[in-house]
Order: C-alpha cells, then sequence, then structure tokens
C-alpha cells in the first residue's frame, strides 16, 4: 500500500451542499434562503424571537432556586483511589488525607472538600481522612479492612447582622 492508494471508507465522507453556484446546482441566486426578509440576510440571530407574541420561555413560570451558600464537593471513586495505590501514585501504608489525592493527581483542587463515593472496588485497607463520603463508601473501606473518617465540612459564610449570627453569637457568649 502506497500513500496514493490511500481512500476514506464509501459514504464515510459526504461533501458539504454549496450554495450560490448558478442555476444548474438548484441552489442558485438565493441560495435557498428565499426572496428578502430578515432572514434571507446576513448577520440574523432570532433564536426565541416569536415575531412580536410572548416568548414560551417568558410564558412559563420560574422555578427553582440556587443556593448562594451551598457546598461544593470534588468527587472521587473508591475505585479509582485503589488504582492509583496499584500504580504507585499513592502509598496505601499512610493515611490519605485530601492534600495527598491533590498532590497525586486524582483530584484537581479540593473545592470545599472531597467526597469519597462507593464506585469501584477496594482490596487493600486504607486510611482515609475527607471531609464527605457515602454509606456505601465506608462499608466498603471498612470490609476491606480499612478507616474512612469524615471530618464536618468547614461552615458557610453568614451575613453579619443576619439572625442567625445574631443567635449564634449570644449562644457562644453565654
Amino acid at each position: 500500500m502506497k500513500l496514493n492508494q490511500l481512500s476514506d471508507n464509501e459514504g464515510a465522507a459526504k461533501k458539504k451542499k454549496r450554495v450560490a453556484r448558478g442555476p444548474g446546482s438548484g441552489k442558485g441566486k438565493t441560495a435557498g434562503r428565499g426572496i428578502k426578509g430578515q432572514k434571507s440576510r446576513s448577520g440574523v440571530a432570532i433564536n426565541g424571537y416569536e415575531g412580536g407574541q410572548m416568548p414560551l420561555y417568558q410564558r412559563l413560570p420560574k422555578r427553582g432556586f440556587n443556593k448562594p451558600n451551598r457546598l461544593d464537593f470534588a468527587v472521587v471513586n473508591i475505585g479509582l483511589i485503589q488504582k492509583f495505590i496499584n500504580e504507585g501514585k499513592i502509598d496505601g501504608t499512610q493515611p490519605i488525607t485530601e492534600d495527598v489525592l491533590v498532590t497525586s493527581g486524582l483530584v484537581r483542587r479540593k473545592l470545599d472538600g472531597i467526597r469519597v463515593l462507593a464506585k469501584g472496588e477496594v482490596t487493600s485497607a486504607l486510611t482515609i481522612d475527607v471531609t464527605g463520603a457515602s454509606a456505601g463508601a465506608v462499608a466498603a473501606i471498612a470490609a476491606a479492612g480499612g478507616t474512612l473518617t469524615v471530618k464536618a465540612p468547614l461552615p458557610a459564610p453568614t451575613k453579619a447582622g443576619s439572625a442567625s449570627a445574631n443567635k449564634d453569637a449570644a449562644a457562644a457568649s453565654a
């Protein structure tokens, strides 16, 4: 086989329809855009516009709520931790902390903490210390003879002068 004999599979590469290339092409003159009007011009973006009628996205009610102080955890599966131990990227004999997971490259950044989930299998007895873990992950680590300790995440910051902040301050002083 030589370079000049290489060819793609039949039907693998479909040629783009070339418009505005004469009447014989079937897409000549107006290039399939019709005559005049906003949509025949260039630079038109009218997604969601319904000709002045109230658009669907405005007719439907708003739903949901985004909690402003929600905690965002980096997620790690126990199967990946075991894989990194097998590859020698993590020392399984030492306690595995969040900093160890970041330095090994298993997690890019800690965010509000690291949460361990139960996907995969653990064969070695591990000592893991993280911010959060699922019940299945705790059970799987315990079944392999290890321990998984969960520390409480940092509390979300509260606004100064809010009712809950005042209650907390009063309870602390009492």
